[in-house]
This record gives C-alpha cells, structure tokens and sequence, in this order.
C-alpha cells in the first residue's frame, strides 16, 4: 500500500535534527518576501528548533511536517496545523516552501495531503488559514485549495515599516472533498 503521507511529487515525513538548514533558509526566503521580519536567530537557535520539533509529542492535531521531493530527497519546505479546536470543530494550517521550490506544485500537494489527514482521519470540519493580504501567491494558493475569503484583519500585522491587512480564509470539510476527492489507494504485490 502507499503511504498516506506521499503524493506524486512530495512526502510528508517528521522534522530531523539535520532539517535545521533546511528551515534556517525557509526562515530567510520568508523575510526576503516582506513577511516574516524577526530578529536574526543563529546557527544554534535554528538547531535548537529542529531538535525540539524533531523530539515534541504530538498531540494528534497540531503539528509541524517537513515537505520533501520525493525524487530529491531534500525538504523543500514544511507545512503544519496549528489552533486545532477539536470541540468546535476547526483548525488553522500554514506553510511554507522554499524560494527556489516554489510555483512546482510542492505546495498544494502538501497541502492537499495535510487537509485530507485533518478532515478524513482527525474528523474536522473546518480549516482556516491567516495570509498577508499582499502575498498573491499564497492567496492563489488557499484559492486552488477551495478556501474563501471570510474576513480581513485590517492593518493588523507591523512588520517591514508599516501595517498590512490579515486575510482570513476557511473551507468546510464537504467543500474541500468536492474539490479535491480522496482516490483509492493503490496496492503493491
């Protein structure tokens, strides 16, 4: 049977000690694109992270996984969900994908792949995800994936020197299955 964490062109596995490369460079692809501006954090702080990830527990609906080419081996990203609600029913996903990974697909196959675990197999109903009113491309993305604008924060984040809009996006589990059906497993032997 094929693993229910790889799709055509990625795997989604558990963050390595040995991944902090990979997500100090995610870290700075991030700040180049004027979203994330944070203080610099060094080699050690980015080891620090991956180990720490690399050894958390997993409380089964929150979670970071690295992205990585099933043809390279190498992450090409990492994707996660985070502000799981299991009462209410709802969770919030990010992601990111390296700059030289980016427009291949990786994305939302990742996606696809973490949305279909959180709505078949953690029962969900909701996913909501936070984006930079100007990042077009991660618009495009939560687009292609089924989610809708429900709401904008406006100048709610500061960063690069002035106030940025907060795009609220959310699809329902039956919206998302619509878009993207889950297809039979195919079998080995």
């Amino acid at each position: 049977m094929t693993s229910f964490w790889t799709g055509e062109r990625i795997r989604l596995r558990g963050i390595e000690p040995d991944d902090w490369t990979a997500l100090r460079r995610f870290a700075t692809d991030e700040e180049r694109l004027g979203d994330l501006v944070q203080a610099p954090r060094s080699a050690e702080g980015h080891r620090a992270r991956a180990k720490e990830q690399a050894v958390a527990a997993s409380d089964g609906d929150c979670f970071t996984l690295a992205v990585e080419a099933v043809d390279t081996e190498e992450m090409v990203g990492a994707v996660g969900s985070h502000h799981a609600d299991a009462r209410a029913g709802w969770f919030q996903y990010g992601i990111t994908m390296g700059a030289e990974h980016r427009r291949k697909g990786y994305a939302t196959e990742a996606a696809v792949l973490l949305l279909r675990f959180m709505f078949d197999e953690r029962r969900f109903h909701k996913c909501e995800a936070r984006v930079f009113a100007h990042n077009e491309a991660s618009l495009a993305l939560q687009r292609r994936l089924g989610l809708v604008e429900e709401g904008r924060l406006r100048e709610h984040v500061f960063f690069a020197g002035r106030h940025h809009d907060v795009v609220l996006m959310g699809v329902l589990a039956d919206e998302f299955a619509r878009l993207h059906p889950t297809t039979p497993r195919r079998t080995t032997g």
